[in-house]
């Protein structure tokens, strides 16, 4: 019996991974029944032998043996699945009515526009199906961490290939602002979100999400991976900072030890990683105002006063810990707010003592231009400001009448 060989086609076939060979054989026996469908009016008295390892494919035609005047006479004969006793009997003399004769159906009979067609629809169908195992893929592993290398660097994302050589997107937005690559480095990030445009799937990777740095900590902390601590909420400003709120239901374990490491063994990993962004672990507490008092962490808090309704809390601080609690650029105080989820104002609290307050800890409410140039006339506290003039002040300094009035306002707010 002589067989077909589809070595080419299935050459294109032989790297695909993410199809296994049972639904690859019935991918190409639904193609080529298809084909006989069309050109014979059936393809059920057909059986379709498939070895995709050589590349061999085999098509067997079934007919049964009919009387030759049935065949001549008879609207009923239908050469596709009938077969006359005296053709019949050229195969092999041994034949009877109503035996089946089982002969070999070769391909270039079919003509070679439909070869061409056959071998171009595999390709479409196999492709298709690669394309659709690769979106269940990877929609199934949203949120883990994935590794692969640079490939192509564009202004406004990156292409990544995994390890199968399946193409993976990262836009700017998902990128650290620090995170600077070159084609050949390895990269690892989340699976934040896949979707299918034009009938591809299109992976989108992140190392700005949240979950990016909780999955680093599962690596990186064994006790985090096996239960053991909770990560009940994580913010983050990428590459900048991020404050992380941990609890442990067991009493022996201490999770922020734990989360830091000795030494911060585990943690300097985790922030190499993320480019040096700083990273706070806190315990976490349904205590609110033991909780914010944590999230303002290196501030030390005098006083917080709650309104649970309007979920704000009023914040007052030694003057010298007002710009720890707000942080650079401010980020300290807005990841405190979105960890406890209150709108948090500071204060300075000037109640016990009216002693005289270095103009460093005004920088988040004057700008550092304006202090240095009041510096710059022996002007290093509050007090020596407020002891000079509006008049004197424009004399002595660079600074505007307005900027003076503004400045002044600020001071004196602080012994009011």
């Amino acid at each position: 019996m002589e067989t077909v060989n589809l070595i080419d086609s299935f050459q294109d076939f032989k790297e695909i991974k993410n199809i296994d060979k049972a639904t690859l054989m019935n991918i190409l026996e639904d193609v080529f029944r298809s084909v006989l469908t069309k050109r014979y009016g059936t393809s059920e008295n057909y059986d379709i032998i498939v070895n995709p390892d050589k590349g061999d494919l085999e098509i067997m035609r079934n007919r049964q043996i009919v009387d030759d005047e049935f065949a001549e006479d008879s609207f009923d004969y239908n050469e596709g699945i009938h077969i006359s006793l005296s053709d019949a009997k050229k195969i092999d003399d041994s034949f009877e009515i109503g035996e089946e004769v089982s002969e070999p159906v070769h391909i270039d009979d079919f003509g070679r526009r439909t070869v061409l067609a056959i071998r171009q629809n595999l390709i479409s169908r196999v492709l298709d199906l690669e394309k659709d195992a690769i979106y269940r893929k990877y929609k199934e592993r949203i949120g883990e961490i994935v590794a692969g290398e640079v490939y192509q660097i564009w202004k406004k994302e990156i292409l990544v290939l995994d390890d199968d050589g399946n193409e993976l997107l990262m836009p700017k937005s998902e990128q650290i602002p620090t995170d600077f690559f070159k084609k050949g480095d390895s990269i690892r990030a989340v699976v934040a979100r896949v979707e299918m445009k034009n009938n591809s799937p299109v992976i989108i990777l992140s190392r700005t999400s949240p979950l990016f740095l909780e999955r680093l900590f599962e690596q990186e902390v064994p006790e985090v991976f096996d239960g053991l601590i909770t990560i009940k909420k994580i913010v983050r400003e990428p590459g900048e900072r991020a404050k992380v709120a941990v609890e442990s239901y067991d009493d022996r374990i201490d999770p922020v030890g734990a989360c830091v490491g000795m030494k911060g063994s585990r943690i300097h990993g985790i922030v190499r990683e993320l480019k040096n962004e700083n990273i706070d672990v806190i315990n976490y507490t349904t205590n609110s105002t033991l909780f914010i008092t944590r999230a303002l962490s290196p501030a030390k808090i005098t006083t917080i006063k709650l309104d649970e309704e309007a979920k704000r809390a009023d914040v007052y601080l030694r003057p010298e810990e007002v710009s720890k609690a707000i942080g650079k650029g401010g980020h300290n105080i807005k990841l405190a707010g979105k960890l406890t989820g209150y709108e948090i104002d500071v204060y300075r609290d000037t109640d016990t003592d009216h002693e005289d307050v270095d103009l460093e800890e005004f920088a988040d409410e004057i700008e550092s231009w304006i202090i240095d140039e009041l510096k710059a006339i022996g002007c290093d506290t509050a007090k020596s400001v407020l002891e000079l003039t509006e008049d004197e002040l424009v004399k002595r300094t660079d600074l505007e009448e307005e900027t003076i009035k503004e400045v002044r306002g600020i001071l004196k707010s602080e012994f009011e």
